[in-house]
């Protein structure tokens, strides 16, 4: 696929819209076109050492789960190693494009993936997304009715108001007198000069109306999940699941208070990679997720709830075998889709 074709296919398979306003998502790094690619190839973290198995394999689009470009480069040279990513790729003309957060909202994402750890549960975001693209332009919708004598007058000095939109009049007929409606969008900062100016004529401000518009949410999207689980597990029992779910020998627990290994788990609150602040406030009988702040499972703790910790990249990684499958299915069977043999978390136990 050529890769411009390619980028737009996952684009359609994760909105980079939906990825948080912090993230840095999409094509990252691009050769120079035509590039076409016929390997993709998967990792959670791209290293060096996972760029050079992307050269052996001749991959022609690295997709790395975290984006390897984050802070602003002001150079690319050989000095660190975030910069001798950019020269491997280019050097072998290799894209990389980074999803991150975008697929930690979908509902076929990471998060979904975690879930699965638990057994048979409902889930639903912990936050949901709105939905991309707003109904209308701006913040809030203003209408109301003007008589001819004052419509002109309104609609010349509302035009000179930045930030303006959707500006539309239709005829109408209020208390047996033929009037306009006026209807505009305008963002918040346009709302005050707008009511500033309507404020100057009683009749045309008592006749207003203001709404706010707010996007939709969309279902089953959105960071975190809280899951319920059908049918209570003891805590030991819920460690056992995740760790075979995981492939992990070790995780690290924090008993909440009053609570045993014994204790019944119903209610799971999870966030792949740092959940700190998206679990942070929800009421769960346990928290999972890759890690937290020290201060942030000891309040947890301090309210009786357990949390499970497995490192950051653990509870992600594993999602990228189901993403081969997914995006091979997406992109209809044009592409090789290969998961790397050597990325992992750095943090081993000892």
């Amino acid at each position: 696929m050529n890769l411009r074709e390619l980028v737009s296919a996952l684009n359609d398979f994760a909105s980079p819209a939906l990825a948080e306003s912090w993230d840095n998502v999409g094509l990252l790094v691009e050769p120079s076109p035509p590039h076409t690619v016929n390997t993709l190839f998967l990792t959670n973290d791209l290293t060096e050492e996972v760029m050079e198995e992307a050269v052996q394999k001749k991959a022609d689009l690295v997709l790395s789960y975290h984006p390897p470009i984050f802070a602003p480069l002001k150079r690319v040279t050989w000095k660190t190693w975030k910069e001798r990513l950019v020269v491997r790729a280019l050097e072998n003309r290799i894209g990389i494009y980074s999803p991150h957060t975008a697929y930690d909202a979908i509902p076929h994402g990471v998060n979904n993936w975690l879930t699965k750890g638990l057994g048979t549960c409902t889930s639903v975001p912990l936050h949901p997304s709105t939905a991309p693209s707003s109904p209308a332009e701006g913040t809030h919708r203003v209408e109301f009715c003007a008589d001819a004598e004052h419509l002109d007058a309104v609609l010349s000095k509302i035009k000179d108001i930045p930030e303006i939109s959707c500006l539309t009049t239709l005829p109408v007929r209020v208390e047996g007198e033929e009037q306009t409606r006026v209807s505009l969008n305008c963002s918040q900062k346009a709302l005050l000069e707008v009511v500033a100016l309507l404020s100057q004529n009683s009749l045309l401000y008592h006749k207003t109306e203001i709404l706010l518009l707010q996007k939709p949410l969309l279902p089953h999207t959105g960071m975190g999940r809280l899951c319920t689980l059908s049918e209570p597990l003891s805590l030991s029992d819920t460690v056992e699941r995740i760790k075979g779910h995981l492939g992990l020998s070790h995780i690290r627990l924090a008993l909440g208070a009053g609570r045993t290994l014994e204790s019944p788990v119903k209610k799971v609150a999870l966030c792949a990679g740092s959940g700190s602040s998206v679990l942070k406030g929800t009421e769960a009988d346990l928290y999972l997720t890759g890690e937290m702040s020290h201060h942030d499972v000891l309040d947890a703790v301090a309210n009786g709830i357990s949390v499970i910790l497995c490192e950051h990249s653990n509870t992600e990684r594993g999602f990228l075998s189901e993403l081969r499958d997914a995006l091979t299915v997406h992109l209809q069977n044009k592409i090789n889709i290969i998961v790397s043999e050597k990325d992992r978390d750095p943090l081993q136990v000892a």
